[in-house]
């Protein structure tokens, strides 16, 4: 059984960069493995201790992740560092039971027509499936943190609304199933400040102090409002990529991801204390630059600039 409180402090905010696995799926072109490997080190450099590496895929078929050990590799080189991975089933789970990753993410959605089409499943066999992924960890004696990212709960580009009700019946199967920890993927960007609060409250509710992640996407422009929404509701564990690099090949309309730069700035205007220094997180955009030129990079601060004044930044005690 894995720690989650000693990965996940319950007096930390977790900002985890998903730039390398959520951020790549849908360029025309990715960095190499050594711009990967100087990403993870330049942004751990600069306070980030969370990374999703990539997937476990057949490399043939998705060689943008063909290099997802090598990545791992790289976070493992940091004492402090956590390294998370995607896998869709047991052949992937399996390969990523064999490194170093502190954490598998596996994927249920909470509208059937999205759980079809993003793994050509039903709802009940991906919880068999998870189900399955935990034996697996368990049977490997290892504590590698299984966490399931529930798709789609704030809204489905394919089937509308998802009921609040619906999601959390998929977060009691998901712990059902054995699982460390769950995630609320906000994947098309339907979802606003109010609908962001309600779930939130209902995860408290649920969850008590046990932490959960919320994964939000940009597509209208609502990202740093609902992260806020979230702060104020008492999540603590947030998904965010380099430049808001993101997508979904399965989910018509799901842009990027929200700013990681972005919301290290709403963090700490919040008056939570990152430990991240934003300045050099913006300056880790050049090797998007240089390895995807055609890419368009998005964020607020990137732009502008944080302000002069230190005032906005959260004060460690």
């Amino acid at each position: 059984m894995a720690d989650i409180y000693k990965t996940y402090p319950q007096d930390r905010i977790a900002l985890r960069e998903v730039g390398l696995r959520d951020g790549l799926q849908l360029t025309k072109s990715w960095p190499s493995t050594a711009q990967k490997v100087e990403w993870v080190n330049r942004e751990y450099a600069a306070g980030i201790r969370y990374f999703e590496v990539g997937s476990f895929l057949p490399a043939d078929k998705v060689p943008r992740f063909a290099d997802v050990r090598d990545v791992i590799a790289a976070v493992d080189a940091h004492e402090e560092a956590h390294g998370i991975a995607l896998a869709l089933n047991q052949r992937g789970a399996t390969d990523a039971l064999a490194t170093a990753v502190g954490e598998i993410t596996v994927v249920v959605s909470a509208s059937q027509a999205h759980n079809e089409a993003n793994v050509r499943r039903t709802q009940e066999q991906s919880l068999a499936e998870i189900a399955n992924v935990v034996k697996l960890r368990d049977e490997a004696g290892k504590n590698t943190i299984i966490n399931a990212g529930i798709a789609m709960a704030f809204g489905c580009s394919l089937s509308g609304d998802v009921p609040e009700d619906d999601v959390m019946r998929m977060v009691d199967r998901c712990f059902e199933a054995g699982v460390d920890m769950v995630g609320l993927a906000d994947t098309v960007g339907y979802a606003g400040p109010r609908q962001i609060a309600s779930l939130c409250a209902r995860m408290e509710k649920r969850l008590g102090d046990l932490p959960y992640v919320i994964h939000l996407h940009d597509t209208r422009g609502m990202g740093i409002a609902n992260a806020s929404a979230a702060l104020d509701s008492g999540c603590r564990v947030f998904d965010a990529s380099l430049a808001g690099l993101g997508g979904c090949p399965f989910a018509p309309g799901a842009t990027g991801n929200v700013v990681l730069e972005d919301l290290v700035y709403l963090v700490e205007t919040k008056g939570f204390v990152t430990g991240i220094d934003v300045e050099q997180i913006v300056a880790t955009r050049d090797l998007l630059t240089q390895a995807m030129p055609d890419e368009t990079l998005h964020g607020a601060l990137a732009q502008a600039g944080p302000p002069k004044s230190m005032n906005w930044r959260a004060q460690a005690a």
